[in-house]
């Protein structure tokens, strides 16, 4: 009896215990529990808003990285360009409108009065103040006069024609149409270069025109090596450089201030050494009154002639300056023996006649002349084109 009953209570047991298991599952499938409705005239209580994920910290700003300044470039060299001169053939016929203006007031002024229907003492008067003030001088002024009268009776008729070409001829015999003009700047027979001196005191332009003429040099084929002999202006050898690299000419220079024999010297020294046909050599523009500046100049040709002669030397001279001129070039000629001379600024207020009394008062020519600015406007000397350019006005 009591083992059934012990029996019983445990099946009772084990199916409270399985009972209360299927109850539990039941409860976890169970739908979730739907709101009862708001009755009508309520207000439904607000939507929660599901929560919301915080937001993410945002990261700290990236410090931007220092910019690195890279190294500036070195500047390209960028050597100058080589010019090419104008040719000098011609150069002076090419020039002629710019000389015709500065003189047209002597050769209108002269063909007007040998234009007269008569020729008096008057006249003849008036043209000998005409050349004279065109500084043509006293001697030459009363030659050509002499030379026209003697023209005019043997020919009878002046015709306009007749007369430009009476005035014409005699003024080219009197500047001299036979005479050598001609630059000795040429390699020599025994092969050493041609050295050039070039001189003039301050403001005749005299650096400008050794630059200038190494151009007239070089357009005729020639090699150039200049020489800054000016060693008191640290400017002047700066120029005659720039002038020089523009036409690919080698420029000797010494220190400011230094000897301007040591700088000849060495320039005529190199000119050899390279194979050169000329050596231009720019001097001080030492003022005629200085005797001991003179004397320098006759200095540095002695000491250039120890090693080669001097084949030209070229006396600057502002065509502008008429009989001042002239007394600079006496002084100039008694120190180192002018070879030719060179009229600088023709094409100004400078009157024509300067190129006849220059070279009466030297005996030398006249070889070259300066009409204006631009680095090809030296030409060669030519009477011809000279007198026709007096007469064209």
């Amino acid at each position: 009896m009591e083992v059934l009953i012990i029996t019983t209570v445990v099946v009772l047991l084990v199916c409270a215990a399985i009972s209360g298991l299927v109850v539990r599952g039941l409860k976890r499938q169970a739908p979730p529990a739907v709101p009862p409705a708001p009755e009508p005239g309520t207000i439904a209580p607000p939507k929660q808003a599901p929560p919301q994920e915080a937001p993410l910290a945002e990261a700290p700003p990236r410090e931007a990285a220092p910019e690195v300044e890279a190294p500036p470039a070195e500047p390209a060299v960028v050597e100058p360009a080589i010019e090419v001169p104008e040719p000098t053939a011609g150069r002076l016929v090419r020039l002629r409108s710019r000389l015709a203006r500065s003189q047209s007031s002597l050769g209108k002024g002269l063909l007007a009065l040998l234009s007269r229907d008569v020729l008096d003492d008057d006249t003849w008067d008036e043209i000998e103040e005409t050349l004279i003030a065109a500084d043509l001088g006293v001697g030459p002024t009363q030659e050509l006069v002499e030379n026209l009268k003697t023209e005019v009776r043997v020919r009878g008729s002046r015709t306009p024609d007749e007369v430009r070409t009476l005035l014409r001829d005699q003024l080219i015999a009197l500047i001299g149409a036979d005479t050598d003009r001609s630059l000795h700047a040429v390699r020599q027979p025994d092969e050493r270069p041609s050295v050039t001196l070039v001189v003039g005191v301050n403001g005749t332009g005299k650096t400008t025109t050794t630059g200038k003429l190494a151009r007239v040099l070089i357009a005729d084929g020639r090699t150039v090596l200049l020489g800054a002999a000016d060693t008191f202006r640290a400017a002047a050898a700066d120029q005659l450089q720039t002038w020089g690299e523009r036409v690919g000419a080698r420029t000797v220079r010494g220190p400011e201030g230094g000897d301007p024999a040591s700088v000849a010297f060495d320039a005529v020294k190199q000119a050899a050494g390279d194979d050169v046909d000329a050596v231009l050599i720019d001097t001080a523009g030492r003022l005629h009154t200085k005797t001991g500046l003179m004397d320098e100049l006759g200095k540095v040709k002695r000491v250039v002639e120890k090693q080669s002669p001097v084949h030209e030397v070229l006396l600057v001279l502002d065509a502008t300056t008429g009989q001042n001129g002239l007394t600079q070039a006496r002084v100039f000629a008694e120190v180192v023996d002018v070879t030719g001379i060179v009229l600088s600024k023709l094409d100004g207020t400078a009157k024509g006649g300067i190129v006849v009394q220059v070279q009466r008062e030297l005996g030398v020519p006249v070889k070259l002349v300066g009409l204006g600015e631009g680095p090809d406007d030296l030409a060669p000397f030519d009477p011809a084109a000279f007198v026709d350019a007096l007469l064209e006005g």
